[in-house]
């Protein structure tokens, strides 16, 4: 069995893993605090569209870079091109900062800078992932996927906790300067790294053209695996995506004030992170793996259902903490399946392509559940969007048999060294 800590006794890991614990920590308190941010500069009878529409201006930039930023990744030096995102991303944290404290009264810088990162975002996030079995050994890949969602759930767990404090006590602009100098924590990271393994290096640059983008999508749209967990992923998030409406619930509903916002933002990510740290020595004993990833996002509609009809505070945090649980064990088996199932020279794309997926889904999910919220009331936005995910997920699920059939022992042959995958079991 491989001992729970396994993956951090690797040093190149370990210095990215304690990098991006400080950076998604304020990476998440900065995104807590733009919601908060935008609901006060929202008129008070339009507060559902406004919030909707900082998953709008986040996912636009995803879906228009993604699929070159996958190229990209499977192109250049993974390192090098994460120190230049880190660094981009950490000047326009910088400038939202100012921009804030300096007084801002209006809500489209807002809306232009959490753009603009989320564009940075799209290249760094394909770089990063597919460093990560560069710097672990094949055997000791899986407990590395389980680390990082620990690792970034515990961040999602202290980044809003923190913006709660800071939104409390002090400008909000403090918690944008933050997140900025966070960054940096990752940068050094990745100066202190000796002797990294970068496959792109060692294998040769493939080219950034559309013909590498065309081959990553075939590569994932005809890997029947690959494609429902992408499937399931976006469709589940698009519908339970509830996380913008907080605010809402916070101020209006449960009138639990931005302490109470900071609370329930984190809650999510503190039954996450519970169960990332189960995971972590149990996802080697799961054997049925298809089966289990259907059960926990069943769990997660079901327990955003019952937040949507919840009037009392902890009951609502008990629901987003259970969504967290089950949201982590779905998302670690996910990635577990797909890095198994990929080579390395494809790694960047399908990540990349991945990425439209997992972060696609829930951005506009919150411009569904805002348009709905501003129609029908936050209430009404949150139970059908748990009713859909459940009644989406049990269709998927159909539809693809070998997902519901999937075993850990179908990875063991998976192209974890450049290989190239086939067969339905991938």
């Amino acid at each position: 069995m491989t001992p729970a800590f396994a993956a951090l006794r690797h040093r190149n890991f370990r210095l990215l893993w304690i990098g991006q614990l400080v950076s998604f920590s304020g990476s998440m308190m900065q995104n807590a605090a733009i919601l908060w941010h935008v609901s006060l500069l929202a008129p008070p009878d339009q507060k559902g569209l406004y919030l909707g529409l900082v998953g709008l201006v986040r996912v636009l930039p995803i879906i228009i870079f993604s699929l070159l930023s996958g190229v990209v990744a499977d192109a250049v030096n993974r390192r090098r091109l994460m120190l230049f995102t880190q660094v981009i991303m950490a000047a326009i944290a910088g400038v939202l900062a100012y921009l804030t404290i300096r007084g801002l009264d209006s809500v489209w810088p807002v809306y232009v800078l959490a753009a603009l990162s989320s564009a940075v975002a799209a290249f760094d996030g394909p770089a990063r992932q597919s460093l990560v079995p560069d710097l672990v050994p094949a055997e000791h890949l899986a407990n590395a996927i389980s680390l990082n969602t620990v690792m970034f759930q515990f961040a999602a767990v202290a980044g809003p906790t923190m913006a709660g404090i800071v939104l409390a006590t002090l400008d909000i602009g403090w918690a944008y300067l933050l997140n900025g100098v966070s960054f940096l924590a990752v940068v050094v990271a990745l100066l202190l790294m000796r002797d990294v393994h970068d496959s792109v290096d060692a294998e040769g640059r493939g080219d950034i053209s559309v013909g590498a983008a065309k081959e990553g999508l075939r590569f994932v749209f005809s890997n029947p695996i690959i494609r429902s967990t992408m499937l399931i992923d976006f469709f589940a998030t698009f519908f339970s995506s509830a996380t913008a409406l907080l605010p809402i619930f916070a101020q209006d509903i449960l009138h639990v004030g931005a302490r109470g916002y900071g609370v329930l933002y984190a809650a999510p990510s503190i039954g996450a992170l519970a169960a990332g740290a189960v995971m972590i020595t149990r996802v080697e004993r799961i054997e049925r793996r298809g089966r289990v990833l259907i059960g926990a996002v069943l769990v997660y509609g079901l327990a955003t259902i019952l937040f949507g009809f919840s009037r009392s505070f902890w009951l609502t945090f008990a629901c987003l903490a259970l969504t967290g649980i089950a949201d982590t064990v779905s998302t670690v088996l996910r990635n577990i399946i797909r890095q198994f199932a990929t080579p390395d020279a494809l790694r960047g794309r399908m990540t990349s392509i991945n990425m439209m997926f997992f972060m696609g889904g829930p951005q506009l999910g919150e411009l569904e559940a805002g348009l709905v919220a501003q129609g029908f009331g936050a209430p009404v936005s949150v139970v059908t969007g748990g009713i859909a995910c459940v009644l989406v997920s049990l269709g998927i699920a159909k539809k693809t048999p070998e997902l519901v059939a999937y075993r850990k022992s179908d990875a063991v042959d998976g192209p974890v060294d450049g290989s190239q995958a086939s067969g339905p079991t991938r």
